[in-house]
This record gives C-alpha cells, structure tokens and sequence, in this order.
C-alpha cells in the first residue's frame, strides 16, 4: 500500500482482506471510489440543474436541441437516439419542457404524421445559463487534476467503459 492517507474505502477493504485473504479485492476499491465519485458530482449537477428549473434528462434534451445548431430543430425519434432513451420516455421529458415554454412542437409540413422539437427563445436562455454554470461546476469538481491527470483518467474511464485495457 502506497504512503497516501487511508479512505473509508481502505478500511472496508482492510476489514475484507482479514475476513477473506483468498480474494483479490484491487478492483472492489477501484469501483467503490468511481461509485463514490459519481455520487458526489451527481449530486453537484443536480443542484445546478435545479437552480435553472431543470431535471438532468430535461437538461439533456435541451442542451442536444441547443448543439445541433441552428435553428435548434430536431424530430423525436433523432432525440431518443442521441439520448439513448425510448421514445415513451422522450415524450414525457418533451411534454414538462413544452409546459415550461422551453421547447415548442410543429407539425412537418411535408409529413403531417411526424413533428419537430423546437428549442424556444427562452429555452435557449436557460440552456445556455445551465450549461455556464455546469461547465464552471464541473471544471471546479475537477481543478485538483492536472491536465495530463485528465488525459489519463479519460484514457482509462475510456477504456473501461469500452471493455478494453487502458
């Protein structure tokens, strides 16, 4: 064990190591410390989103709408696979933000069957005001990295999620 102080995380697999020395329990604490993270910026994100009025998957569909471009147009079903989401629950997301006035849907003209998602003015204030405060939250989350720490981190959390070595 390297000389860096012990985390709650340490003691846990301290208290394993003695009950079951048979296993090897390296990546039981690599897991514990991302879950650990996660909960933590998850957390910090929601309370942004929520200052803007925003659920994350309403966040989601409005920051996809605002990335497309100009004019900040896309149909359902391009949403559902951008977000990786059904299109029952693209629905739901899509009727709150269309009561909130953040989003409008228009009949396409040239299929009266299909429609487009609109991000309204005042969708584009609070996507951009969200997006501001996230960016910030998220570089503050992260200032203890130093840039090749980050590469790194992005290397391996790529390669895990990939299901390849780093």
């Amino acid at each position: 064990m390297s000389n860096e102080p012990k985390d709650a995380i340490d003691l846990v697999l301290e208290q394993w190591r003695r009950e079951r020395p048979d296993l090897d329990l390296a990546a039981m604490g690599v897991f514990a410390r991302i879950a650990r993270l996660t909960r933590m910026v998850e957390t910090a994100v929601e309370e942004v989103f929520v200052r803007h009025g925003l659920r994350q998957g309403e966040f989601d569909v409005l920051a996809a709408l605002r990335r497309s471009g100009s004019p900040y147009t896309m149909i359902p079903s391009e949403l559902s696979a951008v977000l990786m989401m059904s299109r029952a629950g693209m629905t739901n997301r899509l009727d709150r933000l269309e009561a909130a006035g953040l989003i409008e849907r228009s009949l396409d003209p040239a299929d009266r069957r299909s429609f487009h998602v609109v991000l309204t003015d005042k969708g584009r204030e609070v996507i951009d005001a969200a997006l501001t405060e996230h960016a910030d939250n998220l570089a503050r989350l992260a200032a203890g990295l130093t840039p090749e720490d980050a590469a790194t981190l992005t290397r391996i959390v790529r390669g895990l999620l990939d299901g390849r070595p780093s």
